[in-house]
């Protein structure tokens, strides 16, 4: 028989060839599906952890001040980085390994049970649920490490954020070491909740190999005493013991999957928590916008405390009659800025009710409420960014002239131009960059950019000298005057507000006086006690300082006659 080997190499070849082509395509084929997989995957699981931080952020921005008044910023910031990182973690778990991995193990369950018999599968099926159920219990277990182990990383983040903000304070009273024996304590816990968790993973990790193992060498024996009887072949051997190899990959993969899950699902949880929070400053659904008239406020009956035992404003009735400029004075603790925050709506009052020309503040719309008061607080709140930025912030649609014109109207414009960044200035962490009375010149000057019909002023000139007090009081003043502003302020330096048409004294969480200045220094009462006790100390003052003139001019004419 004649046979033509030509023809039979070049059929050989060409099967060969077509074979390894075929496997290159699929080798590259797998990775650059993988490849894509992973693009389209990104951008949903981004977008998904986009608006999650989004929607968490505006929530925390609308909780009340008591919410943000006690909890700890680095913490809070450290719970939602580990949170919106575990969203990823549990979108592409659930679709790209869990799922794929469950249909790996059904298939080989199944092929076991169809080609080996049911001795197979019973030993199959009850190395999963053993090593199912071992690794979700040790897992609950190990969660408890995995909370302490955030708590105290929560606890570090915010000893490390306090300590940097308030880095000042920690240089001025040489408490470096005890700042960083603070840190290292909470690291010391968190180290401690790390190597439990370790340690309790080489347990789980131990006993899952000690329930595969033990599977693996069941099956091995019984297909070993099958080839040994006859009824399956060597390669019968090999292929179970490929299967349950093969099995082992997916159910170790799902282990780790599972415990990271937890955790992922652990951080989300209290992420999810910062949403259940609610928010303690709630306005009417429909609420309509505030009509402001005149610009009266009034105190009926208020009575508010930061906490239940311990009143701040009791029962107060007052009123601060718009378009003029009122004071309001009062010993420490009287409740002068809380007159403030309850009239912003950061809190609400207990009982009674406060009135914006008539109208309950409860009633109205919040933001046309807010946006009709403007703010210079007792504590500037300065953004860590340049000087143009922190004026523009009392309203960010300003234009570059109206903001220079605040700042000028501030009295701070030259400082400004004098400044070699000049507007592009940065300020630093809470404006640190910056002297107190600059920082209170910019708070005026963020107030005068935004325009509000109504104005507060909290111990706005407090760290100014007295020439630019003087001289940012006249502008003030006119500003005031010239649109008939409603305008409160409080102070302590009486001589700041003793030209106010209406002045307020509190005391004991209640309105002691009101009149004018000279009212009231006529009625001999709280008022007058608190003027000619701050008339004394200033003569002692001026008296000191005139001393002090005298001694450095002796000395100069000591000097001179040497």
């Amino acid at each position: 028989m004649n046979i033509d080997f030509t023809g039979i190499a070049g059929t050989l070849w060409t099967v060969v060839g077509a074979t390894v082509i075929g496997y290159g395509l699929a080798r590259i084929g797998s990775t650059l599906f993988g490849e894509l997989r992973n693009a389209v995957f990104a951008s949903v699981a981004q977008k998904a952890i986009r608006t999650v931080a989004l929607n968490v952020f505006d929530h925390l921005l609308r909780l009340d001040l008591n919410f943000h008044l006690s909890r700890q910023t680095g913490g809070l910031s450290r719970a939602i980085d580990r949170g919106t990182k575990g969203i990823s973690f549990v979108l592409s778990s659930m679709i790209f390994h869990v799922l794929p991995t469950a249909l790996e193990i059904g298939m080989v369950c199944g092929v076991l049970t169809y080609t080996y018999g049911s001795q197979f599968a019973a030993v199959t099926l009850g190395t999963m649920v053993a090593y199912t159920v071992f690794t979700f219990r040790t897992t609950a277990w190990r969660t408890k490490f995995r909370k302490d182990a955030n708590k105290a990383d929560n606890q570090a983040a915010t000893v490390a954020v306090d300590s940097l903000i308030n880095y000042e304070a920690v240089k001025y009273f040489n408490n470096e070491p005890y700042q960083v024996a603070m840190y290292d304590k909470a690291l010391a816990q968190y180290e401690s909740a790390s190597i439990k968790i370790a340690t309790s993973l080489a347990l789980l990790n131990s006993g899952q190999a000690f329930i595969f193992s033990s599977a693996l060498t069941g099956m091995m024996y019984m297909a070993a005493e099958g080839v040994a009887a006859g009824t399956l072949s060597v390669g019968d051997l090999v292929m179970v013991n490929q299967l349950v190899f093969q099995l082992s990959v997916p159910l170790n993969f799902l282990g780790t999957v599972y415990r990271e899950l937890r955790q992922s699902l652990l951080d989300m949880e209290t992420l999810f928590d910062l949403q259940k929070v609610n928010v303690g400053i709630v306005e009417k659904p429909n609420a309509p916008v505030l009509n402001l008239t005149k610009g009266d406020i009034n105190f009926e009956n208020v009575t508010f405390g930061y906490h239940p035992d311990r009143p701040i404003l009791k029962n107060a009735t007052f009123m601060i009659p718009g378009g003029m400029k009122s004071a309001i004075v009062g010993p420490s603790g009287s409740g002068k800025s809380t007159v403030l925050r309850l009239l912003f709506r950061f809190y609400d009052v207990q009982e009674g009710r406060i009135l914006v020309d008539g109208q309950d503040i409860r009633d109205v719309n919040l933001e046309s409420l807010r946006k009709s008061i403007g703010i210079v607080p007792q504590d500037t709140p300065l953004f860590n960014d340049t000087i143009e930025h922190n004026i523009r912030y009392g309203r960010m649609d300003a234009t570059t002239e109206e903001v220079h014109r605040a700042a000028e109207r501030a009295k701070i414009d030259k400082l400004i131009k004098d400044l070699p960044d000049g507007w592009g200035t940065q300020v630093g962490e809470r404006g640190m960059m910056i002297s107190g009375g600059e920082k209170q010149r910019l708070a005026v000057s963020r107030l005068i950019l935004k325009d509000a019909p109504i104005m507060f002023f909290d111990e706005a000139t407090s760290a100014l000298d007295t020439h630019t007090e003087q001289s940012l009081m006249q502008n003030i003043n006119s500003i005031i005057r010239e649109k008939e502003r409603t305008s409160v302020f409080i102070a302590h330096r009486l001589r700041t507000i003793h030209d106010s048409d209406s002045i307020i004294v509190l005391k004991g969480g209640s309105m002691a006086e009101q009149g004018t200045h000279n009212e009231l220094i006529s009625k001999n009462g709280v008022y007058t006690g608190m003027w000619q006790a701050q008339e004394i100390l200033e003569v002692v003052e001026e008296d000191r300082n005139l001393v002090e003139a005298d001694l450095e001019e002796l000395a100069k004419i000591g000097a001179e006659s040497k």
